[in-house]
């Protein structure tokens, strides 16, 4: 694993129980209310809120697993439906990539990130950020030595998901404003192709040997098998009713014989065989769950539920909630982090 951690996006040794002595943490980014949520997996319960700026989103660790990067934009919520023209002036300031050091446990810089970042992936380095810029239709690449944005990549509208891919060569980015999925390489720094693979994907999590990945269509209620070689899209996977089942957050177990979907306001957590790309079953897990990681023994799942300002603990032997985590204001994303 590139990271010494369990993400959303995806993501190592350690034993997750849920007793006194726990070795690791979950960080929860709470978009509403502008913080991190700090739990400890020992008592399972919060040891720290943390401020960090406006509409905290996406949340990855570098691959040395000091350091934890959030996506801050300042730009208002505009979900589906939404008239923008309605909506108050972003606030471009607020846009950026926070810098949280996990020994000090707070915020110690912001890095700008492009215009209204949302989610994004760290080389395998260390060295560069690839962040979606949403408003702008862009991947930025960001020199964290330096802070400075050294790149931008024009993708489909509305980028959201960005993930390298196994042996780290390619970016995968993800738009739902045209359903479309970028391919970039970063090391000429130009994009490859762009291709169609269904109706607002958000996500991308490729299976090990990095021929194949995993994309959700929301408004399908359905995820996408993609051929990574070829670039295109195989076959949809229905997972329940478009709109009433909104397939959002994707997260492989630890030996990646399952997938796990979030399912927005379906409730429900998906379970796929990766082996023959189907369901084989559900588990309802609280309000709307969107982003998710597994604990590092991989026993454990845990789900951001915004509308509830919750995070369920789910027990993936029995797939049964344990406990719910209170947090702040519309949970988002989640990461998993050994201490």
């Amino acid at each position: 694993m590139k990271h010494l951690l369990v993400a959303l996006v995806v993501l190592l040794s350690g034993c997750g129980r849920v007793g006194p002595g726990g070795d690791y943490r979950i960080y929860v980014t709470n978009e509403i209310s502008g913080d991190l949520t700090v739990i400890d997996s020992g008592p399972m319960e919060v040891v720290a809120t943390i401020p960090l700026g406006k509409r905290p989103r996406g949340i990855h660790a570098s691959p040395d697993g000091k350091t934890i990067y959030v996506a801050l934009s300042g730009s208002p919520p505009a979900p589906p439906g939404v008239d923008e023209s309605t909506l108050p002036p972003p606030d471009k300031n607020a846009d950026g990539i926070g810098v949280f050091d996990v020994a000090q446990n707070k915020m110690v810089k912001m890095l700008k990130g492009g215009s209204d970042p949302e989610n994004f992936d760290v080389s395998f380095d260390g060295k560069t950020i690839y962040v979606s810029n949403e408003d702008a239709s862009g991947v930025s690449f960001i020199d964290i030595a330096s802070g400075a944005i050294t790149k931008t990549i024009r993708t489909g509208e509305e980028p959201e998901g960005v993930k390298l891919t196994p042996d780290g060569k390619l970016i995968y980015s993800t738009a739902e404003g045209d359903g479309t999925v970028s391919v970039i390489d970063p090391a000429a720094g130009t994009l490859m192709t762009t291709f169609k693979v269904g109706h607002r994907p958000r996500n991308v999590v490729f299976l090990p040997d990095g021929k194949h990945a995993y994309v959700n269509a929301e408004n399908d209620g359905s995820i996408v098998l993609l051929d990574t070689v070829k670039n295109e899209k195989i076959s949809p996977i229905v997972l329940g009713t478009p709109g009433e089942v909104k397939p959002m957050g994707l997260a492989l177990s630890l030996d990646a014989s399952k997938l796990y979907v979030s399912t927005g306001r379906g409730h429900k957590v998906f379970v796929v065989d990766t082996a023959t790309h189907q369901p084989t079953g559900s588990f309802e897990v609280g309000q709307r769950p969107w982003g998710l990681a597994i604990s590092p023994d991989g026993k454990i799942l845990f789900t951001a539920n915004g509308p509830s300002n919750d995070v369920s603990v789910v027990d993936l032997g029995t797939q049964t909630v344990t406990k719910k985590i209170k947090t702040t204001g519309g949970p988002w994303g989640v990461l998993v982090l050994g201490k």
